[in-house]
């Protein structure tokens, strides 16, 4: 349905805006709770130790130390990419990563058996396992910035200007490398439904290859 003039106009204009202050918005919030958290590390004591074996593996193999000083230059340095808008996809997919690892360790309920047992962990509080809220948000916060940027006001914005503008495909090479490479974190706290999604990304690779070959011949 076409819509009237003045709402295709608002509609138009608010686009335009939402392009340069969206992004923007989400890299200046996130970029101050990752660094934030870095700092609180840098400052703080290594308390690793008493959660390495919650770590996913092959995180919980390597030392306590080393995940530390890791975590906390991720954070630090993917902050400080997100703030300026530079490798915003890169850094997004990072500290997506990271997130993910910390609800497996310390966020995500110990035990539960049923659905609605692993819902009562969507809470914030400071009871330790079973209260992943903030960072599902986090990470709904940061997939944005991964699939579209850090936006006009960026770095990564300003360095494209340079290049001619590529077309965007949304296709079934797309979906389904999106699908196996979201299946990996989420096999840290979902098997099951990880599993179904690398199924998933996995046919729409063969789908795409498939057509790639069928229309090549």
């Amino acid at each position: 349905m076409r819509l009237p003039f003045p709402a295709t106009a608002l509609r138009d204009r608010l686009d335009g805006l939402g392009r340069w202050l969206a992004p923007l918005g989400l890299r200046l919030l996130l970029a101050w709770e990752y660094i934030e958290s870095g700092r609180e590390k840098w400052r703080g004591v290594n308390w690793f130790d008493s959660v390495q074996a919650d770590f996913p593996l092959p995180l919980r193999w390597l030392p306590s130390a080393l995940n530390w000083h890791a975590a906390t230059w991720l954070e630090l340095l993917g902050g400080a990419c997100l703030l300026l808008g530079v490798a915003t996809r890169a850094s997004a997919a990072l500290l997506i990563g990271l997130t993910v690892v910390a609800t497996a360790a310390v966020h995500w309920p110990a035990q539960w058996d049923t659905l609605a047992a692993l819902a009562e962990g969507y809470a914030i509080s400071d009871r330790g396992q079973g209260n992943y809220k903030l960072p599902l948000l986090f990470v709904a916060m940061l997939l944005p910035l991964l699939l579209q940027g850090g936006g006009r006001l960026s770095v990564d914005a300003w360095l494209a200007r340079r290049h001619p503008a590529a077309r965007a495909h949304s296709d079934a090479l797309a979906w389904g490398g999106f699908a196996l490479a979201a299946a990996v974190p989420l096999g840290w706290l979902l098997p099951g439904p990880a599993l179904a999604l690398a199924a998933l990304g996995g046919a729409l690779l063969g789908a795409a290859a498939w057509q790639r070959c069928h229309g090549a011949v």
